[in-house]
């Protein structure tokens, strides 16, 4: 068997990915915009390549003895057609056994975000796939939102009582490293991926309460306030504000309330609950 090409390597889920197939002995290929940091991550343990899915010269050196490929999408490439030309050189380049994209919980029902049409290539291009639809994820909550749970003890969140089936990055990562060491047993699926149960950010606030012992409250500010600040305030890139509060509107909606058990149907073991991730990141959001 070949090598696995993990893209978005020195991201969150990507790191897992290639954390999990290296444990898993797979021969690991780390690709990014960061040469320097990949190496200085991943050592010996793989090969760091330079890569960027907008720059089509990179993508042969990439691929290079690759037959398995995990695709993240970068946050800042707001248009699914510019993946395009990397899933039509994985189709010209033939032999891949499966293409597992990171994509959205619930997006086969849902044309607007990008990764419906990214999918949607993949198939067209006749690329074995395993397609990973998972839903919000905690880093969510120790990445972008930790600020304001620091700082101010505040959570700026804008979808009222909703409830939100949060699932750990890391599971993901440990997921699909299974998926792409057993291509065979996973062909042509859509996984959608949850954690445990699902809670709304009232319960979010409390468990953070009761684990920093200090009061953290949940602003729920309405959607329109929610972008302003983002943008205004915080000083976030406007497309990044208007698509994360766009993921939120749908929270609003009920979209991000399923729980599923495909985790532990392919893991043989329970994902991680909330309150255990918070247990494990409590210096996120320490003063």
């Amino acid at each position: 068997m070949g090598k696995i090409m993990v893209t978005g390597a020195l991201g969150n889920v990507g790191g897992y990915v290639a954390k999990y197939a290296i444990a898993n002995g797979e021969e690991v290929v780390c690709a990014d915009i960061n040469v320097e940091a990949l190496t200085n991550k991943y050592g010996d343990k793989a090969r760091s390549v330079y890569f960027d899915f907008t720059g089509s010269e990179t993508f042969n050196a990439a691929l290079d003895e690759v037959d398995r490929v995990f695709i993240m999408r970068p946050p800042h490439l707001g248009k699914p057609e510019d993946l395009k030309p990397f899933i039509e050189a994985l189709k010209a380049k033939g032999g891949i056994k499966i293409v597992s994209f990171l994509s959205l919980i619930g997006i086969e029902h849902n044309p607007i975000p990008p990764h419906y049409k990214i999918e949607k290539y993949i198939e067209k291009a006749g690329l074995p796939f395993c397609h990973i639809r998972p839903s919000f994820f905690m880093q969510n909550i120790s990445g972008v939102h930790a600020f304001e749970i620091k700082h101010f003890d505040r959570i700026v969140v804008p979808v009222k009582k909703a409830f939100t089936s949060f699932i750990d990055a890391e599971d993901i990562g440990e997921i699909v490293a299974k998926i792409l060491s057993q291509p065979e047993k996973h062909l042509n699926k859509g996984y959608s991926i949850t954690g445990p149960e699902a809670i709304d950010y009232y319960a979010v606030e409390k468990i953070l309460s009761e684990e920093l012992g200090r009061k953290i409250t949940y602003a729920n500010p309405s959607p329109s306030l929610a972008k302003k600040y983002w943008i205004e305030v915080r000083g976030l890139d406007k497309t990044y504000s208007n698509v994360m509060n766009m993921l939120y509107m749908m929270t609003r909606m009920g979209t991000a309330k399923k729980v599923t058990t495909v985790f532990e149907e392919v893991m043989g073991k329970k994902p991680q609950t909330f309150r255990q991730f918070v247990k494990k990141n409590l210096n996120v959001w320490m003063r």
